[in-house]
C-alpha cells in the first residue's frame, strides 16, 4: 500500500445544464455581490447575445465588462482586465470563456490583491522549477474578491486554484496557483458552448483526454484519481464524436463537460502530471500553439515514449477506450485523428529549430520532471519532440 492524499478546492457549487444568466444572477444573489465585474471572451461578446444576458440578468450588480485576453494570457492583458476592475471596485468577478479567459480572471486576482502596476509585478509570484526538478511555490497572501467561472471550452482550469500568464518578454506561459484563486462557483451550461468553434471545442476536449491519461499513466495516482480519470476518458471519447457529428447535442455537449470536470480532479487533489502537459506549455506561450491542439499533438507520442515503464498502467486507458489489447497511444491517435485534428508538430507549425528552446523550457516547467520515465536533460525532450515531428 502507498499512502496518498487528496487536495481539495474551495470551489463550493457547480450547477449542471442551468442557463448561465440565471446560475450567475443566483450566485450573485447568493454571495450578496454589489459591484460585479464580467472578463469574457471578445468573440462572444461581439457576435452573440450571451454575454448581454448575462449583464442583464444581474442587473443592477453589474458595473463594468471587459474583453481582449488574447490566447496564453499575456501578462500586458490579464493586468489591463486588473486595472479596470480596479476602477470600477469590483466585489466579484465572473469568466465567461475559454481558457485563457478563465486563466486571466484568476490571475487578475493577484493582481488586485497585491496592486500589481506594470507586468514586471507579476514576477514573484509565479511558480519555479530548483536545481532537483522540484516545484518551488512563492508564498503570499491570497485573493480576498471570489471569482466564478462560465468556460465555454474544455480545457478545465476552471476546476484549479492553478492559473497560467505570459511573459511576452521572453515567451515563456508561467503559473501561478494559491488555493484562494479557485472559483466559487463554476457554471457547466452546455447551451453556452454551441458558440464555440468545433475545432476549438474539440481540441480542448482532447485537452481533456490528456489530463485523464496523464493521470491514469503516472505512477503516483491513487484508487479516486483512477476512478475519476477512467469515467472522464469514457464521457470524453463517447461525447467528442457525439457533438462532432451533432453539434446540437446538448446532453453529449454536457457529457463532455462533465467528464473535463472529472479529468481536472486529479490535478487539482495533487497528481503530476507528464511530459505531454509540460512540453504543452511550451509550445503554448513560445511557439503560439493553441491550448487543445499542444495535447492533440503530444499526448499519444509522449505515453509510448512512456510505456517502456508504465505499460501497464497504460492498460487502464486502453480499457477506457474500449480496447484493453491495443496500445494507449494507438487509440489516442486515433480518437484524435477522427475528429480531424493536428497529429504532428509540422501540423501546427513547429519545427525542429525550435527544439533547444523547448527542451529549455520544458525543463524549467513543473512538471518537467513528474514523468512517469524520467526526462533527466534537454535531449529527453529532444527525443519526445522528434517522435512529434511528422
Amino acid at each position: 500500500m502507498r499512502a496518498s492524499e487528496v487536495i481539495l478546492t474551495r470551489t463550493e457549487k457547480v450547477s449542471l445544464g442551468v442557463p448561465a444568466a440565471k446560475a450567475v444572477a443566483t450566485e450573485a444573489e447568493r454571495l450578496g455581490a454589489e459591484r460585479v465585474f464580467v472578463l469574457a471572451g471578445r468573440t462572444l461578446a461581439r457576435d452573440t447575445d450571451e454575454v448581454s444576458r448575462i449583464e442583464k440578468a444581474l442587473g443592477s450588480r453589474h458595473v463594468a465588462t471587459h474583453t481582449g485576453i488574447r490566447p496564453h494570457g499575456p501578462r500586458e492583458d490579464v493586468l489591463a482586465a486588473a486595472n479596470h476592475a480596479r476602477e470600477v471596485d469590483t466585489d466579484l468577478v465572473i469568466t465567461v470563456g475559454g481558457g485563457s479567459v478563465t486563466d486571466a480572471g484568476q490571475v487578475m486576482l493577484l493582481c488586485l490583491k497585491h496592486n500589481f502596476n506594470s507586468v514586471d509585478d507579476f514576477e514573484p509570484y509565479h511558480t519555479s522549477v530548483d536545481e532537483d526538478g522540484n516545484m518551488v511555490l512563492p508564498e503570499f497572501e491570497g485573493p480576498d474578491i471570489p471569482i466564478i467561472c462560465v468556460p465555454t471550452t474544455l480545457s478545465g482550469g476552471e476546476f484549479n486554484p492553478l492559473s497560467g500568464a505570459t511573459d511576452t518578454a521572453i515567451k515563456q506561459k508561467q503559473a501561478y496557483t494559491h488555493p484562494a484563486m479557485a472559483p466559487v462557483s463554476v457554471v457547466l451550461d452546455p447551451a453556452i458552448t454551441i458558440h464555440t468553434p468545433e475545432w476549438l471545442w474539440l481540441s480542448t476536449g482532447v485537452r481533456a483526454v490528456d489530463h485523464a491519461t496523464e493521470a491514469l499513466s503516472s505512477l503516483l495516482s491513487n484508487a479516486f484519481f483512477d476512478g475519476m480519470a477512467e469515467s472522464a476518458l469514457r464521457l470524453l471519447s463517447e461525447g467528442l464524436p457525439r457533438v462532432k457529428a451533432d453539434p446540437s447535442d446538448l446532453e453529449a455537449r454536457l457529457n463532455c463537460q462533465v467528464g473535463a470536470w472529472q479529468s481536472m480532479i486529479p490535478i487539482v487533489g495533487g497528481a503530476p502530471m507528464g511530459a505531454s502537459h509540460a512540453i504543452g506549455h511550451v509550445l503554448g506561450g513560445t511557439c503560439d500553439v493553441s491550448h487543445g491542439h499542444t495535447s492533440c499533438v503530444m499526448a499519444p507520442y509522449v505515453q509510448a515514449w512512456n510505456s517502456l515503464v508504465n505499460a501497464e498502467r497504460q492498460t487502464r486507458i486502453s480499457a477506457a477506450l474500449g480496447d484493453p489489447n491495443r496500445p494507449a497511444s494507438e487509440l489516442l491517435d486515433s480518437l484524435i485523428r477522427g475528429l480531424g485534428m493536428p497529429r504532428t508538430l509540422q501540423e501546427v507549425g513547429v519545427d525542429e529549430s525550435q527544439f533547444p528552446l523547448i527542451a529549455e523550457y520544458t525543463l524549467e516547467d513543473m512538471w518537467g520532471r513528474t514523468n512517469p520515465r524520467p526526462i533527466r536533460n534537454a535531449d529527453d525532450v529532444i527525443e519526445v519532440l522528434r517522435l512529434a515531428l511528422g
